[in-house]
């Protein structure tokens, strides 16, 4: 009787513990997984843009940030950027960017994208040769640097007066990457003329052009003629161009056409004659000091424009980037001075100073979770599921259409349902485990039971 009673006692105890289990172990698995790192999506609409994950289910977190600057570092305020006048923050001691005339300037990490100091930085000016910038990070990748291309009379009618030339005859066969040379180092609006006849045409370009400007975030340009020839309406900004030129320092072909100090060009009737790179903080030519370190980029100047320069530089692990834009004192050279003493204060206190804004592309916006509809309570936490939260990081752009919407809806319901479903089955192996144990431990009793009771019947 006893032995009956203490199996019993054991079986009810382990059953009771088994059903408690079967009960709470389900609701606690899915609130440990919400508990894990959020989905890891890719940021929509940039191209090779970083991974970021999804926070919650209403906005991007930050990308992992670089190594902190000595200053203190506090996130940029791109808002600062649309004041007028000079914007910098610098620590207590650092001295803040000597002055210089021009209209419009900016420097900037071009590593990070961080702005260290800026005047009137989205101003709207005409740019000069600085837009062909815009034209080759638009072109570049399009063009294959070995395909050849026969200019014709057509391409170079309406190049306008006053031009600068590199020297192409028409009825003359010429590689891409001779003509890139006369687009970077004699600044030569007939090189552009051709290549844009090879990338299909002027209108397209400009087409191209415009759109690549709106994907970087560069909303004060407007571009009209793709060599940045003056033209009514045609405008650009110091912050504009920043970005250019730093999308730019991303190509290997752009680095090298832009910091090529001089070369050879094919001439009519065979041979070549050789070319200099008009951008004298780079060649050093006319008296003006190279800079050292310098990668290059783009000058400009038109009557309308004045001078205009987009300069990188690199020193030890750092590169920066300047823009300046029409200098109000000096002769045409002063833009490389103003470049220089932006580009020496930069290496030389740009640690110490707090970004007053970012030359990063803009964030897209995040699509709203699908509607729940009226008397539904999200009974099954679908707000919560990995599915839509990723859902929420798609492109606005890529909705399906509206004879889809509701087909689509109901898949990732379906989807994220099938999901919460097999979380909430793993929370039953344990407890069955334990079920399945206990009813062998029983059955083994019994037969013990049973092999005494027999023994003593025959003894």
């Amino acid at each position: 009787m006893i032995t009956r009673s203490v199996t019993r006692s054991a079986l009810s105890g382990t059953v009771a513990l088994t059903t408690g289990l079967l009960v709470l172990l389900p609701v606690a698995a899915p609130a440990a997984a919400d508990s894990g790192s959020d989905p890891v999506v890719r940021a929509p609409g940039l191209p090779g843009a970083p991974a970021v994950a999804v926070a919650g289910t209403t906005a991007f977190s930050a990308p992992p940030a670089p190594p902190a600057p000595a200053a203190p570092a506090a996130p940029a305020d791109n808002s600062l950027l649309h004041r007028s006048g000079t914007q910098v923050r610098p620590a207590r001691g650092t001295p803040p960017p000597s002055e210089v005339s021009a209209l419009s300037w900016l420097i900037a990490d071009a590593r990070t994208g961080e702005v260290l100091a800026a005047r009137n930085a989205h101003l709207k000016l005409p740019p000069a040769s600085t837009l062909k910038t815009l034209f080759a990070i638009t072109a570049l990748p399009r063009l294959p640097e070995h395909a050849r291309h026969t200019v014709t009379e057509e391409e170079l009618a309406d190049i306008g007066p006053g031009s600068s030339l590199v020297g192409i005859v028409p009825g003359e066969s010429y590689e891409v990457a001779d003509l890139w040379r006369g687009v970077f180092l004699s600044s030569g609006n007939d090189a552009v003329r051709a290549l844009a006849e090879m990338n299909g045409g002027w209108d397209a370009t400009v087409t191209q052009m415009s759109a690549k400007a709106k994907l970087l975030g560069a909303l004060d340009t407007h571009v009209v003629s793709p060599d940045g020839y003056d033209a009514p309406d045609q405008v650009t900004s110091a912050y504009d161009l920043a970005v250019f030129g730093r999308t730019g320092l991303a190509s290997p072909e752009f680095v090298r056409y832009s910091s090529t100090v001089d070369a050879q060009f094919p001439a009519d009737g065979g041979g070549s004659f050789g070319i200099v790179n008009t951008n004298r903080l780079l060649s050093g030519a006319d008296g003006v000091a190279p800079y050292p370190g310098l990668i290059g980029v783009k000058n400009g100047y038109t009557s309308g424009a004045g001078n205009t320069l987009i300069a990188a530089a690199k020193r030890g692990d750092r590169t920066l980037l300047v823009t300046v834009m029409n200098p109000q004192w000096g002769g045409g050279y002063e833009v490389y001075e103003e470049a220089r003493s932006l580009l020496d204060w930069g290496f030389e206190s740009g640690k110490g100073v707090t970004p007053v804004g970012s030359l990063q592309p803009p964030t897209p916006p995040l699509p709203p979770l699908p509607p729940v509809r009226p008397g539904e309570e999200d009974p099954q936490g679908l707000a919560k599921s990995p599915v839509l939260k990723a859902l929420r990081a798609a492109p606005a752009g890529t909705a399906e259409p509206a004879g889809r919407g509701r087909a689509a809806e109901s898949a990732v319901h379906a989807s994220s349902a099938a999901a919460e479903k097999a979380d909430s089955r793993s929370g039953y192996v344990f407890p069955v485990v334990l079920i399945g144990g206990a009813c062998l431990a029983a059955v083994a009793l019994a037969v013990v039971r049973r092999s005494r009771r027999r023994r003593a019947e025959t003894g």
